[in-house]
């Protein structure tokens, strides 16, 4: 159990890590280029690199299985879809997009991640099918309250005092 609690703090500090240094990244992106999309693909080859050292690690370990079945890895390629996705939109939102400046960190990343919280929350009950309480239910209030009090908050700051 302390050992799950300890690689949850650490893949949330990552996670954290991750985002911020993300909006850094995008503003290293230069007036002149038209897209933020190769920061982008630096971010995946770094992730890549990362995994293939980690597995190369495992396999002068020894012991381990590496193999997966087709269907894990069908899922993976679309988590993997997924998070390319988010990631350029990420370049964008944080570099500007539409002609508005950039967003802020502290308003963007806490709607992204409170916003998947939720849907997480309500996603894995009705496909998952996994157990959904009041508990949980209030938790994704509580996480959507804070979401819209982040949004009013950037609307009252933006117009100016």
């Amino acid at each position: 159990m302390y050992l799950s609690l300890i690689v949850l703090a650490g893949v949330t500090a990552l996670y954290a890590g991750y985002n911020l240094l993300v909006k850094v990244s995008s503003g290293y992106v230069p007036d002149t280029a038209t897209t933020p999309i190769l920061a982008t693909i630096s971010l995946q080859a770094a992730a890549l690199a990362v995994s293939l050292a980690f597995a190369a690690g495992l396999v002068v370990h020894g012991g381990h299985v590496l193999g997966v079945s087709r269907t894990a890895v069908l899922w993976a390629v679309a988590a993997g879809l997924c998070i390319g996705a988010a990631e350029i939109g990420y370049f964008y939102l944080f570099r500007g997009v539409g002609g508005g400046g950039p967003m802020e960190a502290n308003v963007a990343i806490p709607v992204i991640v409170s916003g998947a919280i939720v849907l997480t929350v309500i996603l894995s009950w009705l496909v998952l099918r996994e157990p959904f309480t009041w508990a949980r239910l209030l938790g994704a209030i509580l996480v959507a309250g804070g979401v819209v009090v982040l949004f009013a908050d950037s609307a009252r700051t933006a117009s100016g005092p």
